[in-house]
């Protein structure tokens, strides 16, 4: 099968130095299905250039809002996706850009529904509007994919779309957080960040739904030489709505409490090797891949019981509500003084990552696609 790809996200992170969770989906995706017989690609972006890397060399159909937001108003396809007319035979939109095509059927993937059932937790700038045409494009597609079934029951209820047109597939897990990092430059990042073992861990973007207040409260609830002994280190680029919490950290350079802005993936994988539990409270998560991250480092986890996490964690997690900041204290406690359950949760987390591989996601997608294409 030809399959139109949409990399407009992975093209536009790859520009601007920073690649997000959807572009890094896109990318991991992509190679994975490139290693599937039945299946070539065609990368289609929306005003922006791919330099391609491991992907083929992308064809560009022009910005995607004012195209979208005329075929949204009149019945008319999407302008420009002439050009793909029997040069494919389906199109993924693997990002929120997903054209209206004439004789063509789409597959969408959708993360979650955070910008609709959660408003609260995204930028304000422009949000009614790209909330509307986001809607209404996505629902024009033939298939939906999603990655867990709590995204799907929201997705059902906030976009409108039978489920009957949803399909969940998982993520996957990078096989490089499997890779044990070299003694000597894990130790020599260590180093660098003047951070030893033990050490309690969050990784991902400094944002409202992520719980960081919450988590920071737990870890300043636990007694002080404990807190010394085992300090909380926070991996992650400022996002947004977190002014109230930046100047504290900003401040954490060392002691109790330390922020690491940037770290590059080997640093972050020899951090992760070393630490002494992931703490990933989130409010919200549509999949939750940083757990999952976490087990294939062999590192135990503390995360919440709600939204997606439980689905993605399994029983190889320490979970917690994530609103109770004396339950989280509880289980960094917990995981700091109990050596054999720190095991337990090592040998549960590394099983359960490997059930996760992109391989598999590849094989699911293409089994979407063949569906979306019995529609044409």
């Amino acid at each position: 099968m030809r399959i139109g790809y949409g990399v407009t996200v992975l093209a536009r992170g790859t520009h601007s130095g920073g690649i997000d969770g959807i572009g890094m989906y896109t990318r991991e995706l992509g190679a994975a299905l490139q290693r599937l017989d039945d299946i070539k690609l065609n990368p289609v972006t929306f005003g922006h250039r791919l330099d391609a890397g491991d992907l083929p060399a992308a064809k560009n159909l022009g910005r995607f809002a004012p195209r979208a937001l005329a075929s949204s108003l009149f019945p008319i396809p999407f302008a420009g996706s002439s050009r793909l007319r029997g040069r494919i035979d389906v199109f993924h939109a693997t990002d929120h850009y997903v054209p209206r095509l004439s004789g063509i059927p789409v597959v969408a993937t959708l993360m979650d529904a955070i910008p609709l059932s959660h408003p609260e937790w995204v930028t304000m700038h422009g949000r009614s509007v790209k909330n509307w045409l986001w809607r209404r494009t996505a629902r024009r597609a033939q298939r939906v994919i999603t990655i867990s079934q709590h995204s799907k029951r929201e997705i059902v209820e906030y976009f409108g779309i039978d489920e009957s047109r949803v399909r969940i597939v998982p993520l996957g897990v990078d096989a490089r957080h499997f890779n044990q990092v070299n003694p000597a430059a894990r130790d020599a990042t260590l180093a660098k960040f003047g951070l030893r073992a033990p050490f309690f861990l969050f990784v991902g973007t400094l944002q409202p739904r992520k719980n960081l207040s919450r988590m920071i409260a737990a870890h300043d609830a636990l007694p002080a030489d404990m807190r010394r002994a085992a300090p909380l280190v926070i991996v992650g680029r400022e996002g947004w709505g977190c002014d109230a919490l930046i100047p504290k950290l900003r401040k954490a350079d060392s002691g109790p409490l330390r922020w690491l802005r940037y770290v590059s993936d080997n640093e972050t994988s020899a951090i992760m090797q070393s630490a002494t539990a992931l703490v990933f409270p989130s409010l919200y998560e549509g999949f939750g891949l940083p757990v999952l991250e976490a087990f294939a480092a062999g590192l135990p986890v503390i995360t919440s019981r709600t939204t997606a996490l439980p689905e993605v964690a399994g029983d190889a997690a320490l979970t917690v509500d994530p609103l109770d900041v004396d339950q989280i204290a509880a289980a960094m406690r917990t995981i700091l003084e109990d050596s054999t359950l720190r095991q337990t949760y090592r040998e549960r987390g590394l099983q359960r990552a490997r059930a996760f591989t992109w391989d598999r996601t590849a094989i699911m997608t293409a089994q979407v696609y063949r569906e979306a294409a019995l529609l044409a």
